[in-house]
């Protein structure tokens, strides 16, 4: 048993587990509550797994049913599960000790996707200086704004550092009962935090490459190419899509004035990718919307970022995979780079066991409740791929569809290979090879 709680990448969940029990606790303190007579249990332990792995869902009004207190909890647990359990523990011993040994350096590596494992004390401190220039200068723009709405100076700061903190970890809490609706056509708004849900959504590994390089495509790996070029190209598309569907639409984007317009549609491609926040009503939304919103929310962001989903460079080295099949290549190529048949594997895997998820989820979802397939699909996928997006119906599930949610939030959060590698009781070496066969495919 002791063997077994030993694997690196089996303590990943543990410590996510720790993490929400401890918020969950505390939320369920009458200080953290404004009511301290409601109801305790499922409020703060939903609250606590979708803070910690940074989602968004919520089954409570989050500025009126907790206190200051239970704010401050709830941010502590979005930056805590956005930086990531393991990762922090590892900062914490390179801090203390000021040296990391094997152990810490594979827990680090597990969480983070560090590629050199003797620089995993480098590339904490990296990614805690990253966290915190990014929180910090678009939490000092949220605040001046927020104080020219008339809040007094300490409620801007607190306003500007929450939401700073909520997109830059891409969970999508919102210290406002309708998110960011009321600031639909706001740019200083608006833009900040779509900047910073970008930024946490490439991937620290991203940065430390484009901090090298610059931008110089060339001198890119392929995870930075994949990564950078498709979240371009899906920022693009997604906010053209939501422009062209949602324009005249008086539920939605129509009553706003143009430069409103786009604003919300670029808010439409940009949230999706697993942010959370949201600038008009989704419930109101037209069902093909809905449609490309789910597609955005699947893939998600990049890998060892904060953004959830399948990631983008599963998706495109999926979507590479196919082209050169049909070419008829026998190696997948990209960037005059091979991709190796372990990475196929990984990326297939991934998605597979992402679209079973979902599909499980959406399945108990409709046993358990009245909704139909539209909105329970949107709200399962929302879950695994740890977005927060609703269209309206999670204040109203019962417990056991609430616990199906949370499942799947921590299941998209700690992800599909951490599990199945967390279950496996050994790793065996194959010595021998078997007769190869070639069943019918198609």
């Amino acid at each position: 048993m002791g063997e077994w709680f030993r694997h690196p990448v089996r303590l990943i969940p543990l410590g996510f587990l720790g993490v929400i029990a401890i918020g969950a606790l505390l939320l369920m303190l009458p200080l953290a509550r404004v009511d301290p007579t409601g109801e305790a249990v499922m409020p703060a332990l939903f609250t606590a797994v979708s803070a910690t792995c940074v989602t968004g869902l919520i089954t409570v009004d989050t500025p009126t049913y907790w206190t200051p207190f239970g704010h401050i909890v709830i941010l502590c647990l979005i930056q805590l599960g956005g930086f990531g359990i393991m990762s922090l523990a590892t900062l914490l011993t390179l801090l203390v000790r000021k040296s990391l040994g094997l152990r810490s350096q594979l827990l680090a590596q597990s969480e983070t996707q560090a590629l050199n494992l003797g620089d995993v004390g480098g590339i904490l401190v990296r990614v805690a200086r990253i966290m915190a220039i990014a929180e910090a200068a678009i939490a000092a723009v949220l605040a001046v704004r927020f104080w020219q709405y008339h809040h007094d100076v300490g409620t801007a700061l607190w306003h500007g550092l929450f939401h700073a903190i909520s997109a830059f970890n891409n969970a999508g809490f919102a210290l406002y009962s309708d998110s960011l609706i009321g600031f639909a056509a706001d740019p200083w708004i608006i833009l900040p935090i779509c900047a910073a849900i970008v930024a946490g959504g490439l991937g620290f590994p991203v940065f430390a490459e484009l901090r090298q390089h610059g931008l110089h495509p060339r001198l890119w790996s392929v995870h930075t190419r994949l990564t950078v070029y498709g979240t371009v190209g899906l920022l693009a598309v997604g906010t053209a899509l939501f422009a062209v569907l949602e324009w005249n639409r008086p539920e939605t984007l129509g009553p706003l004035s143009p430069e409103g317009r786009i604003l919300g549609a670029l808010a439409g491609g940009v949230f999706p990718r697993t942010a959370g926040f949201n600038s008009i009503d989704y419930g109101a939304a037209a069902p093909e919307t809905l449609v490309i919103t789910d597609v955005l929310m699947f893939i998600g962001g990049g890998s060892a970022g904060t953004a959830g989903g399948i990631k983008i460079t599963t998706f495109l080295v999926l979507g590479f995979a196919i082209v050169n099949e049909v070419r008829g290549h026998d190696q997948v190529t990209i960037a005059h780079r091979s991709i190796s048949p372990p990475v196929q594997r990984q990326a297939l895997s991934v998605a597979l066991l992402a679209v079973a998820a979902v599909i499980a989820g959406t399945f108990l979802l409709l046993v358990l409740t009245e909704h139909d397939l539209e909105s329970v699909l949107f709200e399962s996928i929302s879950a695994f791929a740890t977005v927060g997006m609703s269209t309206g119906i999670t204040f109203h599930l019962p417990h056991g569809a609430q616990l199906v949610l949370m499942a799947l939030m921590f299941i998209g959060r700690v992800g599909t290979i951490t599990v199945a590698s967390a279950l496996a009781i050994s790793t065996r070496q194959r010595l021998y090879r078997l007769p190869e066969e070639r069943p019918v495919i198609g």
